[in-house]
């Protein structure tokens, strides 16, 4: 295989530095230079611009040291993106073309662009059922069968790929990685115990997430009220990091069931590091995930997960032996996981442990920079055939 530098051109439409948009970032850092036998990766970012604000995913980017581009748009699905597009695109002559959202899995269908290039289409699944995800589902029938290669992220996301009409062997899984775990210094972590007003023997369980429904954070607030009432469960908080429509309902919920003085919404944190450090465990409430990288970053810290058996979940988890799962939309089963968790401080030293051995010897940022590197480079000789 040539040593000669891969040239990606990922075109992504989240305008904050969400999960996968974060993945993209630290695998590009990684991947700029050659190592061994894998060759060097130039990952060139594109993505959408409405207003005169740069979009917090393209400047995170450039402090990465990216190339970026932005397309303006003036509203969703603006027709005047087109020829921008094609013009950066060509602009940019990459090796492969890939994209990781709807519009653009559409958009490179519709321009015909794939005809040109190696595309490659990534999936993370859905988030609830409305109308828009409906639309948004009708589109990838059309537009992902057409990808030369479709990566998404567990099993049970390729086998709805498969449904919609991409062929099998069209599909790769790659789990995400987890960047090792750093602990911040203790002041910074007493500044936030401080900060949020947790006591020192309060245990904290610790959600991290987009308030949004099919994240689950309903049923966690249920299950602090079924554990307020448990006898010989230690004092605990509930700390959720995130923002998004469900906060004001989640707060009204809290109220409405009495633990409003458990539950802290601790909203939007860049640097989750010191919320880790100080998390007894970490409650994975969701519906819906694929290789979630909150169990992955909880891994990384040592801290037991507490998660519903969803999407990719029991990919990465051990049942019992790095986590402990539960059926979801279930509150009281949840609530019994979390007690199991917080009253055996054996159990919770064995998963921590366990957990932080699994993500170093799987999901390390060195063994998925090998993964995807060998499969573009997989790309590029078929696509030559």
């Amino acid at each position: 295989m040539s040593s000669k530098t891969i040239r990606v051109l990922t075109l992504i439409e989240n305008a904050l530095v969400t999960g996968p948009a974060r993945n993209v970032i630290e695998f590009a850092k990684l991947a700029a230079t050659p190592e061994g036998d894998l060759p060097a990766v130039q990952v060139t970012i594109v993505t959408y611009q409405r207003g005169a604000e740069e979009p917090a995913l393209a400047v995170a980017a450039q402090e990465a040291g990216l190339a970026v581009k932005t397309v303006a748009e003036r509203r969703r699905w603006d027709t005047q993106v087109f020829g921008q597009l094609k013009k950066a695109v060509a602009e940019i002559n990459p090796d492969i073309l890939e994209t990781r959202n709807v519009k653009s899995h559409f958009l490179v269908r519709m321009l015909r662009l794939h005809r040109k290039y190696p595309w490659v289409a990534w999936n993370h699944g859905y988030t609830k059922i409305s109308r828009l995800d409906s639309m948004y589902s009708r589109l990838d029938q059309w537009s992902l069968p057409k990808a030369y290669r479709v990566v998404t992220v567990c099993r049970p996301f390729a086998e709805q790929l498969a449904k919609v009409g991409v062929r099998k062997d069209k599909i790769t899984i790659l789990h995400n990685a987890a960047q090792p775990f750093v602990a911040p210094p203790v002041e910074e972590v007493e500044r936030t115990w401080r900060k949020l007003g947790i006591a020192d023997d309060e245990a904290v369980i610790l959600s991290v997430g987009r308030l949004s429904e099919e994240k689950g954070h309903a049923d966690l607030v249920r299950a602090a009220a079924i554990l307020s009432g448990v006898p010989g469960v230690p004092r605990f908080r509930v700390v959720i990091l995130g923002d998004g429509p469900e906060r004001e309902p989640l707060l009204r919920l809290a109220t409405k069931l009495g633990v409003t003085q458990r539950i802290k919404l601790a909203g939007f944190q860049r640097d989750t590091a010191p919320y880790y450090a100080m998390a007894t465990l970490v409650a994975v409430p969701s519906y819906s995930e694929g290789s979630p990288n909150v169990v992955l970053e909880a891994m990384a810290a040592g801290l037991p997960v507490v998660a519903n058996e969803v999407g990719g979940v029991p990919e990465i988890l051990d049942e019992g032996a790095t986590g402990l799962m539960v059926m979801p939309r279930n509150p009281e089963a949840l609530a019994r996981a979390i007690q199991k968790v917080l009253t055996d401080e054996e159990l919770r030293v064995r998963l921590g442990a366990s957990a932080r051995a699994r993500v170093e010897a799987s999901y390390t940022p060195a063994a998925y920079r090998r993964a995807l590197v060998e499969f573009y480079q997989e790309v590029l000789e078929g696509s030559k055939k």
